[in-house]
């Protein structure tokens, strides 16, 4: 065997601050040096154990002895195995200097003595103790070398586990899987690879190590070659891989394996469960762990409770969630939440469906209340508009990363809070954060629908200074928040130079050159899109159908129209509906469109009845029609303005001054009030609104030459 010596060895130590390792608390009374294990199943300690252990505490080594002495062991080797048992009993609970005392007063020791310690060392995050102890060890097996490899290993030190892994006399499956699952760990997949190739054996744990690398770093092609290649698979084997599918979105795949699996267990339908949540489909997630639970043999574990509480959240089932909640206290499941986990569950959920006291509640109670239970919280009060709780949790939160200060920063917008945003946003950059993509989205967005220009801009610039490389949803918002603000030609340049696009790419560049009355340009993208072979949907035909209401293509809107069902199997809404009343009213042809009302195959609403009565007033011949609209309308929002006005001025235009007077007599008896129209204008970071009646301001002057481009620098 070849020898290793301890100075030689120093090329594997750690600094002197050993990894800690965060985990479950066991208790032993009196003992105070214990050190606690992740994931480590502990051994019962019988009045023996605890004695001596005492012994070993107080520093009491005779009396150790003495007692270990006294025990019918029979014959030597019985002696050290006996020994050795109590050695390994202590180091895997955490009594891992009472473990050495142990050591150090044993007469006799073999090899599996030494590993014992070992092992006690290196589970104990010890590992430059680990380190010197496995250099001195008189003997060593291919037990010892594996032993300190996944120490390494564990530790980071994926190096020093490399150069340990090639100076070893001797490997055996273990060893080599060993290696395998450190490279993993430690990202370096293609050495890892290289590794498997070279193994002289495997077994089924190998071939799992390697797809769960392959699932993990999102190689999903390579996962499914080994899987195919696999002439025997388990349970982990197929639960790797369809994980593996549903974590790069493909959840029908995922879910086409796991309804393939020759077996289950309560892993697989956590795992299926928690994809479905993963990817919003909550309402599935649910209804399998209905099916889960006709199988009496599955019992459902803290994860899988933690899923359904974001199921429950994300479909909107409060009862749902509130009876899950009462399951878990009823079975002390909220006892066991260690790590405080599904309390963070149970927050989301009650934040979301709005019942703020039950969140603030488990909030107080939460074991370790991290990031995401504040950010939980900061939302659930921006989401029923209590800004003020919102931003003093925000403010009172011990640590705030960039999640924390977006969530801030929708919730701001999202209480239509667009100047505070702002400023929070340059407080942000103040504190060092680095925004996230979503930050800059959510801001984008908030412009758009502004229409502030030159804060949209502003926040253009920082991305170009700041990102080499734009994703997908910034490049959507920003088409998006161009073409809202009227630089259509700006939002084509993006569109134009985009790498990649996806549905709401196409969506936004359509409904762009569609508000802008540009329909042969809105018409010419949906071609592409088609060439391209994206797939329509409903709010792609809803801009189509709308570029040609403004063009007046009759013949191509309802061409489009029919296609929806008949080629694209997309069903019709009230909205494409409306689109082609416009499109027909637009045209003249009011009777054509009042026919379409009548024959829709749902009941027409208000808007149905007030988008009839819109067109209407563009034709001085349709009175008639107006009117039965106009009643229709009533008879469902009887207080609507502007559809009174509407008819008061199609009464006006036909020269029926009695009947418009007596709309506007009503009006006034019932108390009926049109808002006024509002325009607004951005000027040096102030926001000026102007509403239908006022008085002209003094500042108009200047106003109108930003309007006309003349407006000097200054």
């Amino acid at each position: 065997m070849c020898a290793v010596s301890s100075r030689s060895f120093q090329l594997y130590s750690l600094s002197k601050s050993s990894t800690r390792l965060q985990c479950r608390f066991i208790y032993v009374r009196r003992f105070k040096t214990q050190i606690t294990f992740s994931k480590t199943d502990y051994p019962k300690l019988t009045n023996n154990d605890s004695q001596l252990l005492h012994f070993l505490s107080e520093h009491s080594l005779p009396d150790a002895r003495n007692m270990l002495e006294e025990l019918p062991v029979g014959e030597r080797h019985g002696r050290i195995r006996l020994w050795t048992s109590f050695l390994s009993k202590f180091s895997k609970s955490g009594f891992v200097d009472e473990a050495r005392a142990l050591f150090n007063i044993m007469p006799e020791r073999n090899v599996v003595t030494y590993n014992a310690m070992l092992s006690g060392y290196v589970q104990s995050g010890r590992l430059s103790e680990a380190c010197s102890f496995f250099g001195e060890m008189p003997e060593r097996n291919v037990v010892s070398w594996t032993i300190m490899l996944c120490g390494l290993a564990d530790a980071g030190r994926i190096d020093n586990a490399r150069r340990l892994f090639e100076v070893m006399p001797e490997r055996n499956i273990v060893s080599w899987n060993s290696m395998l699952a450190g490279l993993i760990r430690n990202k370096d997949l293609e050495e890892a690879s290289l590794v498997f190739q070279l193994m002289p054996d495997k077994n089924i744990v190998s071939w799992n190590a390697m797809i769960a690398g392959y699932v993990e770093n999102g190689r999903i092609e390579d996962a499914k070659a080994l899987f195919d290649e696999m002439e025997e698979k388990n349970v982990v084997t197929w639960t790797s891989m369809m994980a593996g599918y549903c974590r790069v979105g493909n959840v029908d795949e995922g879910y086409s394996l796991f309804q393939r699996m020759p077996e289950r267990n309560i892993v697989s339908w956590t795992a299926m469960i928690s994809a479905f949540t993963r990817n919003s489909l909550y309402t599935e997630a649910l209804l399998l762990f209905l099916e889960m639970s006709g199988d009496f043999e599955i019992k459902p574990n803290g994860e899988t409770f933690i899923s359904l509480a974001y199921a429950c959240a994300g479909a909107g089932f409060a009862r749902l969630g509130m009876q899950l909640h009462a399951q878990l206290i009823i079975k002390s499941w909220d006892h066991d939440d260690y790590d405080g986990r599904l309390h963070r569950s149970l927050i989301h959920m009650y934040s979301t469906f709005a019942q703020l006291e039950k969140a603030q509640h488990l909030f107080e109670m939460v074991p370790i209340r991290d990031k995401i239970s504040w950010t939980s919280m900061i939302k659930g009060y921006f989401d029923v508009g209590q800004v003020s709780k919102a931003c003093y949790l925000f403010h009172n939160m011990p640590q705030r990363d960039a999640v924390a200060w977006t969530a801030m920063i929708s919730g701001l917008v999202q209480n239509e809070l667009f100047a505070e945003a702002t400023c929070l946003f340059s407080e942000l950059r103040v504190h060092c954060v680095l925004p996230l993509n979503s930050t800059y989205s959510i801001l984008l967005g908030a412009a758009g629908t502004l229409s502030y220009l030159d804060q949209g801009k502003q926040f253009h610039c920082m991305l170009i200074k700041t990102l080499y490389e734009f994703d997908l949803i910034l490049e959507n918002s920003l088409i998006s928040m161009y073409a809202k603000c009227g630089e259509i030609g700006d939002a084509h340049i993006i569109f134009s130079n985009m790498t990649s696009r996806d549905l709401i790419s196409w969506n936004s560049m359509i409904m762009g050159f569609s508000h802008h009355g540009l329909a042969n340009e809105a018409l010419k993208i949906f071609e592409d899109m088609l060439r391209s072979g994206a797939h329509p949907n409903p709010v792609t035909f809803l801009g189509v159908l709308s570029a040609c209401s403004h063009a007046g293509l009759v013949s191509r809107g309802w061409e489009l129209f029919n296609a929806m069902s008949d080629v694209y199997a997309i069903q019709k809404g009230l909205e494409h509906y409306i689109c082609m009343i416009n499109l027909l009213g637009r045209a003249g042809k009011l009777k054509e469109a009042e026919e379409l009302v009548l024959r829709l195959p749902l009941e027409p609403d208000r808007a149905v009845w007030g988008s009839l009565l819109g067109v209407c007033s563009f034709h001085e011949t349709t009175t008639e029609i107006a009117r039965r609209a106009a009643q229709r309308l009533f008879e469902l929002d009887p207080l609507n303005a502007a559809a009174h006005v509407v008819l008061c001025n199609i009464y006006r235009a036909k020269g029926w001054h009695v009947e418009g007077t007596m709309i506007r007599k009503k009006m006034q008896l019932e108390g009926v009030k049109k808002v006024p129209g509002c325009s607004w204008i951005l000027l040096k970071g102030k926001a000026h609104v102007f509403l239908s009646g006022d008085k002209i301001p003094p500042q108009v002057d200047v106003m109108l030459s930003v309007l006309h481009g003349t407006a000097s620098e200054s």
